[in-house]
């Protein structure tokens, strides 16, 4: 019997290559095809981060979700081998079902200690993030592409003896969705890695909802402050999206650390500037519970068997090397133009970065 046979979206239309939907067009053992979602209420009690990603290279489909209530954060994370049906988005108690493409999604989590059901509807239309390449030296290691997007949320988040009623008047939803190659890890990096080590790096990630409109801003830079990612774009239903010129934040961050506290972003050309406030209500390292670099007990990506899953709380008083050297979703409070809006100030600065005066991996904020 033949191992490799058609599968069900093979009989629709929307081939890009010539091979069946069961493959991705490279070889690279980074490809891969997630989303990340957002859950935050407006007085910062809760944030909820769950994502779902499919890496076809290594056979491997994961997923995670994490909530912060006070100083603790619970966390479920599973991973199995991939399946052939694609549409299929679910991985032990965590599933995703798209019920209206780019418009409804209801978003479960069925364990006993930390469950939700929640149904996401967007308000805007999703937006383009700009086409994000990086390199090793001559070695392509990141090609993605990615929409976002921002809505409302309806339903129930449940964690230990607390409960949480989500609606849209209270809450507010953002999304990323994204696919290409990006590292996973395993891989070892050889001579590239060796001649081209990191000296810095500095990330801002900013969707906001607001009543009327969705605004999205993105940079990246190097260390000595080159931009490599860089956009501010407004979406309002029923006009062209407006370009908001080159972002430039000031970030106020907690004496002794790296961490932001609060933050503005001037936007606009000189013809109309404008400045958007951000007041940080609380924050989730991506690197605890959630699975990114550099979490020491979980990567997205990585083999853990059939049918893998694990449980636990973190204690977010206690200092962690994690935290400092990875990226942080902060819920936050935003102003803008008089608009009150809500959304995340994703945030990763290590190493050295002259424009915010940090020398080292070892410089913080005086």
């Amino acid at each position: 019997m033949a191992d490799d046979r058609p599968v069900p979206l093979d009989e629709y239309p929307v081939h890009q290559v010539p091979l069946s939907m069961k493959h991705v067009a490279t070889g690279d053992r980074n490809a891969y095809d997630r989303c990340i979602f957002h859950v935050l209420d407006h007085e910062g009690r809760a944030l909820l981060i769950l994502g779902l990603g499919v890496y076809p290279n290594v056979g491997v489909i994961d997923a995670y979700a994490t909530l912060r209530t006070g100083d603790t954060l619970h966390a479920v994370r599973a991973s199995d081998a991939l399946g052939d049906d694609r549409m299929h988005l679910a991985v032990g108690p965590l599933s995703i079902e798209v019920e209206e493409p780019l418009r409804r999604l209801r978003l479960r989590c069925e364990d006993n200690s930390f469950s939700y059901d929640l149904t996401w509807t967007a308000e805007f239309p999703a937006l383009w993030e700009p086409h994000h390449v990086q390199y090793r030296g001559d070695r392509l290691t990141l090609e993605g592409r990615r929409f976002v997007q921002a809505g409302g949320v309806e339903g129930v988040i449940r964690a230990g003896d607390e409960e949480f009623r989500v609606s849209p008047g209270g809450w507010t939803g953002t999304r990323d969705r994204s696919w290409g190659v990006r590292p996973i890890p395993g891989e070892e990096g050889g001579r590239l890695a060796e001649d081209h080590r990191t000296e810095g790096f500095h990330w801002i990630w900013c969707p906001v909802r607001f009543e009327d409109r969705f605004l999205m801003v993105v940079v990246q830079e190097d260390a000595d402050g080159y931009r490599t990612l860089n956009d501010a774009t407004v979406v309002r239903p029923g006009h062209r999206d407006r370009q908001l010129g080159w972002p430039q934040a000031e970030i106020t961050y907690r004496p002794g650390t790296r961490h932001p506290e609060r933050a503005v972003i001037h936007l606009g050309d000189t013809r109309k500037p404008q400045e958007l406030e951000v007041e940080i209500l609380t924050s989730s390292p991506l690197a605890i519970g959630a699975g990114y670099p550099p979490a020491d007990d979980w990567q997205h990506g990585t083999w853990r068997g059939r049918a893998w899953t694990d449980t636990r709380t973190y204690d977010l008083t206690q200092p962690t090397p994690l935290a400092t050297y990875g990226v942080t979703d902060h819920a936050a409070r935003f102003r803008l133009d008089g608009r009150l809006g809500h959304g995340i100030f994703e945030h990763g600065t290590f190493g050295r970065h002259d424009p915010s005066g940090f020398t080292g991996f070892d410089s913080v904020a005086p």
